[in-house]
């Protein structure tokens, strides 16, 4: 039965009509429980060692804007690991969920290679646009965050009519349906606010939030014009998502 497995994987993978989507969301995940930060893995140690760790594999694999300008050859890249590194379940699962709830319809309407060059180029501008912002830091940014919220501004522009069933703190998380061009306009403006306050430079990346939202919706704009948007489909997800 077991050798069975992979064939049927293989199957489902080219059956389904966003596979880059799970792609990504696989990576992310393995690679978190392969880390530090998820405390599967005994060789990093507990405690002020597993702490010391974390901070040693951020600053790795993380973009550290004030690494990434002295030496650009060097850090070229972290922009691309940061999108698999991610600090906790609780960033991890939040990003995933956004992903897996806007990236397949996304990737089902740019197609497979696009979107894949669509969500890491984004991604990468959206962190290194958050890096500029914040040249002199020191803090390692991690998280899938400004690709992923360069999906939701795609999203955005290709399906507006789309019926987002959102979960809203301060209403007692009531599930409450709204349009996308209702919901995730409204996550922008929390997003832009935010990042009006934090004014003690780098923390949660609200700025990359809205550079890579930014960088979406412009692209689909460009790419699609008025020709191939889409009327209303069921869309589910909790409101919310604050990490980087």
């Amino acid at each position: 039965m077991i050798s069975n497995w992979g064939p049927a994987l293989v199957r489902t993978f080219r059956g389904t009509s966003a596979p880059m989507t799970y792609t990504l969301i696989g990576l992310c995940c393995l690679i978190f429980v392969l880390g530090p930060a998820s405390g599967f893995v005994p060789s990093y140690g507990t405690g002020d060692a597993l702490l010391a760790a974390q901070r040693a594999y951020f600053h790795r694999w993380g973009v550290v804007p004030a690494d990434l300008f002295a030496s650009p050859a060097r850090e070229a890249l972290t922009p691309v690991t940061a999108l698999f590194i991610h600090g906790s379940w609780v960033h991890l699962l939040g990003n995933m969920l956004f992903l897996y709830v806007f990236g397949a319809m996304t990737e089902e309407r740019l197609g497979r290679v696009e979107f894949t060059l669509f969500y890491l180029v984004c991604g990468y501008l959206a962190l290194l646009g958050y890096a500029v912002a914040n040249a002199d830091s020191a803090q390692s940014l991690v998280g899938a965050s400004g690709a992923i919220s360069a999906v939701l501004g795609a999203f955005l522009y290709l399906f507006p009519r789309a019926r987002v069933t959102s979960l809203l703190p301060f209403l007692f998380f009531l599930p409450l349906r709204f349009p996308a061009w209702v919901v995730l306009p409204f996550w922008v403006a929390l997003q832009w606010l935010a990042a009006g306050q934090a004014a003690q430079g780098p923390g949660v990346a609200y700025l990359a939030h809205l550079v890579g939202f930014t960088l979406g919706f412009g692209y689909a704009w460009v790419r699609f014009g008025r020709t191939t948007r889409v009327g209303p489909a069921p869309v589910t997800v909790p409101e919310g998502e604050n990490q980087p």
